[in-house]
């Protein structure tokens, strides 16, 4: 546990005052998922993607969505080499351990589908020949609010596959000062230094699948998910894929809580996490002038949760 306490440090020297979007995220990647950041730009969304890959020592990799990106660009393409006489693969950025996947809502639906193999399956497609990814394999996506000049609304079979969403939000005062002093003549992202491998957190990874859960726990993430699908305020519920990534999250956050067991605020804890991006809400929702974060809070209430 002091490894992963050593890279929640290390990222705090250029994250201020976002501490708990730091251990979100690290526990999104102990639960082999894939992490979405919505907000504005300029608020740290690449400088926390960079500063864990430093921390954790990963092989990174950035692309900037742009309209005119292709999926080649990110999975990859097969070239002809003259002096070989034989096509060989050329990688795309996908082929990396962590790969920020900028402003993805700006790109063409076309391309966003290459991430879909990609992040469920952690392997690519490339004419015909399937290869796997480096392990770990995480996307760090960021998009800017819809309603942005250039964005287009993901399709729900690609927010699916995004464990979490969150958003950083604006410094508070102390946290803004406190970044202006650290970069006073010099890039705090330089002092960042690599405090884990690749291999550590596969080893952490392969520690939270085998967190204990109860079979209590198991009905109860039942229970709250089905309790989305049955909500009058709610059109579309979490999905089978989300439960799943209940449970992954739930094992990971007892597992940074120092237990190797889940208990039901562990579930409580991750569940907003988990659907909010997942739910569709109903207009009964929008005529009563209540948000998803209000209905998931409810649901939380109304679903009694058992003693474990």
């Amino acid at each position: 546990m002091s490894v992963l306490n050593s890279i929640i440090q290390e990222v705090k020297k250029v994250v201020v005052g976002k501490d708990q979007m730091i251990i979100k995220l690290l526990m999104v990647i102990l639960a082999k998922g894939h992490i979405l950041i919505e907000d504005i730009p300029g608020v740290g969304k690449t400088t926390l993607a960079l500063a864990f890959s430093k921390a954790i020592n990963l092989d990174y990799k950035r692309i900037q969505f742009t309209p005119d990106v292709m999926p080649s660009d990110v999975i990859g393409y097969m070239s002809y080499n003259r002096q070989k006489n034989e096509f060989e693969y050329i990688k795309g950025v996908g082929m990396c351990n962590l790969l920020l996947a900028d402003e993805i809502n700006r790109t063409s639906s076309k391309t966003q589908s290459a991430l879909l193999e990609m992040m469920e399956e952690r392997k690519i497609t490339v004419d015909g020949v399937t290869r796997n990814l480096p392990n770990p394999n995480i996307v760090i996506a960021t998009q800017n609010p819809i309603g942005s000049a250039g964005t287009q609304l993901l399709p729900e079979s690609q927010l699916d596959r995004f464990m979490i969403k969150m958003s950083m939000g604006y410094p508070d005062i102390n946290g803004e000062i406190q970044m202006l002093k650290d970069r006073n003549g010099e890039n705090p992202m330089n002092n960042v230094n690599a405090v884990a491998t690749a291999e550590d957190i596969v080893k952490f990874q392969n520690a939270v699948d085998k967190v204990y859960k109860n079979d209590a726990i198991y009905d109860y993430i039942a229970r709250i998910v089905k309790a989305t699908r049955e909500n009058p305020y709610i059109k579309l519920g979490v999905s089978p894929r989300g439960t799943v990534a209940l449970v992954s999250l739930a094992s990971s956050c007892a597992f940074l809580s120092g237990r190797n067991y889940v208990i039901p605020d562990d579930v409580i804890k991750v569940f907003p996490d988990i659907a909010q991006h997942r739910i569709l809400l109903s207009s009964q929702a929008k005529l009563s002038n209540l948000s998803s974060a209000d209905i998931l809070k409810r649901i939380c209430v109304e679903v009694p949760a058992p003693r474990v």
